[in-house]
C-alpha cells in the first residue's frame, strides 16, 4: 500500500500506470478542491499544465504535454469520492511540498493478529506483489 504527498504527481504516476490506484491507501495532498465541480477541475487541469495549457499558471506544470483530461478527472474522481484523498487545506493548514511522492506503508505483524481481515489483504498484497517488481523485506516485523 502506498500513501502518496503530491496530488499532481501521483495522479500523473496512476495514469502512466506506474502506481495501481488500488494499491493507494491516501494522498495527502497540498489541494482544497472537489473534482467533481467543473470549474474547480478546470483551475486544477490548466493549472498543472494540462493538455496545450504549457504555459502553466503555477510553479510546477506536472502534467505538462498530456492531452487525456479525461483520464486525469476519473483518477482525481475516484481517489476523491472513495475517501483517500486527504487535503489539509480544507482544514486551515498549509503543508509545504515535499520531495518524496510515495510512501510505502508496511503493517506490523502484531496489528495483522488483531485484525483478521487486514491479515487476509495483508497476505494477499503480499502474493500479488511477488508477482510483480516490487521487493519485499522478508525481515520486518
Amino acid at each position: 500500500m502506498k500513501i502518496g504527498l503530491s496530488y499532481s504527481r501521483c495522479v500523473r504516476d496512476i495514469v502512466d500506470g506506474v502506481v495501481d490506484i488500488n494499491d493507494v491507501l491516501v494522498l495527502i495532498t497540498r489541494t482544497d478542491f472537489n473534482p467533481n465541480v467543473d470549474i474547480e477541475w478546470q483551475s486544477i487541469w490548466e493549472g498543472y499544465g494540462g493538455g496545450q495549457h504549457l504555459g502553466s499558471i503555477w510553479s510546477n506544470p506536472e502534467w505538462a504535454g498530456y492531452d487525456d483530461e479525461a483520464k486525469f478527472r476519473e483518477v482525481s474522481v475516484e481517489l476523491y469520492n472513495s475517501g483517500k484523498m486527504h487535503q489539509p487545506r480544507q482544514f486551515g493548514a498549509h503543508p509545504s511540498r515535499r520531495p518524496e511522492i510515495w510512501l510505502e506503508t508496511v503493517l506490523p505483524s502484531s496489528e495483522l493478529e488483531k485484525n483478521p481481515v487486514a491479515k487476509a489483504a495483508w497476505e494477499k498484497f503480499q502474493t500479488v506483489a511477488g508477482l510483480t517488481n516490487v521487493e519485499l523485506d522478508k525481515e520486518y516485523k
